[in-house]
């Protein structure tokens, strides 16, 4: 997983409304990360600039308010929705100062790329030293970092490990330009929501980006008021037509911590992900997909009705917040109220008709019965509204060997392949495509 997540449980489908189904996940098979792109906010792109790095937002964007004054978040009573004695002591530790804190080997590492990037001295220099600090994290031959959204990692574990998701290569990033002394601008993009299914959890995944300044130190032709330069981890990002919202950086620490609690969750690792979830919404009251994670650890752990107070509570807020209106609605049919949460699931239907996976349920189900056409129409309306999920890409592969589409299987697999987001499924698609390439290789000799 990768940025900051919005969790909603898939359960097998009520009143006629299917939310998801309930079968067990299907193995998971990551693609590679292109490069990081690069592009200057507010100016033509240049095309020299292909800087790209793939990105995966961990658990919920979505839920995370407008920027605004400190004592807003100070003034929302968190108290009634925190119940540590529910779950043994933490022996993690859970720092927010942590998680954006440079190491020795970081610092290290930056005064041996950019000797003068710690100085305020004027540099003279033609080069941005943007530019220059962006080559020494992303270029061949330097850290030479990878995409890899397995953990999401905070900046020196990124920086240890030359691999993160994209909120902690953001982090990662912003750490050195701070560092070297450059503003530096979180940017929360609008309408680049993902889905993905971990098991019986959807989660729907936000991005970030990272905008950078020039230093004030920096040479600069007079009358020159260049725009900030935006780093995107994310495939094919249209930077240019981004909508964006500045981050505050306590947002983006909060993200951290409900990735995490997310990722412990899949892992079943629960008391774990229960004081990382309480970590984000302490830290960050306004970052409601937080809560609505604090709620879903409370109903898996048998505590329904604290989870449901936790969804309503995010729904006070956002009242058309669809992953907190589905969570809501499983939670009263747990406990019985079944009259609500059918009002509910009729709501969710008119605001969402066609849910996350609905299209690939059915393909799926159309792959079984050996509909392989039926299957692969339904893959593809999967795909047209989320084009970067490798199991569609995956299935839709799949659909083409029934139909005897060779050329197709390798095109989806090439492209499960590269949209992955684990070293694992990397090496698994990777495996498969090797081995097609060999089967047609072998059938074109036979045809000769």
């Amino acid at each position: 997983m990768g940025t900051s997540h919005a969790i909603h449980e898939v359960h097998p489908a009520a009143s006629g409304i299917s939310r998801g189904a309930a079968h067990p996940a299907h193995p998971v098979h990551p693609t590679r990360a292109p490069g990081w792109r690069a592009t200057l906010l507010g100016a033509p792109r240049r095309a020299g600039l292909a800087l790209m790095a793939a990105l995966a937002l961990g658990l919920v964007l979505t839920g995370c308010a407008s920027v605004g004054d400190e004592s807003t978040a100070a003034r929302v009573d968190t108290a009634p929705l925190i119940h540590d004695e529910l779950f043994p002591p933490s022996r993690d530790v859970i720092d927010p100062a942590q998680v954006m804190a440079m190491s020795p080997k970081m610092r290290e590492f930056l005064r041996a790329r950019l000797p003068n990037a710690g100085s305020g001295t004027l540099m003279t220099e033609t080069r941005d030293m943007r530019h220059m600090l962006l080559d020494a994290l992303y270029t061949r031959g330097e850290l030479q970092l990878e995409y890899d959204a397995e953990t999401t990692r905070t900046a020196a574990e990124a920086f240890d490990a030359k691999a993160g998701n994209c909120l902690s290569l953001a982090m990662m990033t912003a750490v050195f330009a701070r560092e070297a002394g450059m503003p530096i601008m979180f940017r929360q993009i609008y309408d680049e929501e993902q889905w993905s299914r971990v098991g019986d959890l959807q989660v729907v995944s936000g991005h970030v980006n990272i905008a950078l300044g020039r230093r004030k130190s920096d040479f600069r032709v007079i009358g020159n008021d260049e725009p900030s330069l935006v780093v995107d981890f994310l495939p094919g990002a249209q930077i240019a037509r981004q909508r964006a919202m500045p981050l505050e950086e306590r947002t983006i620490v909060a993200m951290y911590f409900n990735n995490r609690a997310a990722e412990l969750m899949a892992q079943a690792q629960l008391d774990r992900a229960y004081w990382y979830a309480r970590a984000a919404w302490l830290h960050e009251p306004r970052l409601l997909a937080a809560l609505n994670t604090l709620g879903v650890i409370y109903r898996r752990h048998g505590d329904t009705a604290l989870a449901e107070r936790a969804f309503r509570a995010v729904l006070a807020r956002e009242p058309a917040n669809v992953q907190a209106m589905a969570n809501l609605a499983q939670a009263l049919r747990l406990q019985g109220q079944l009259a609500e949460a059918e009002q509910l699931e009729t709501r969710l239907a008119q605001i969402q008709p066609y849910p996350p996976f609905k299209f690939f349920d059915l393909g799926v189900a159309a792959m079984k019965a050996g509909e392989y056409a039926q299957a692969r129409d339904l893959f593809a309306k999967e795909i047209a509204r989320s084009a970067y999920y490798h199991e569609f890409h995956f299935w839709m592969a799949l659909a083409n060997v029934g139909l005897g589409k060779w050329d197709v299987v390798r095109e989806e697999l090439a492209k499960a392949e590269e949209y992955s987001v684990t070293q694992p499924q990397r090496r698994l698609y990777a495996a498969k495509l090797e081995s097609l390439k060999a089967r047609m290789e072998r059938t074109s000799t036979k045809l000769r």
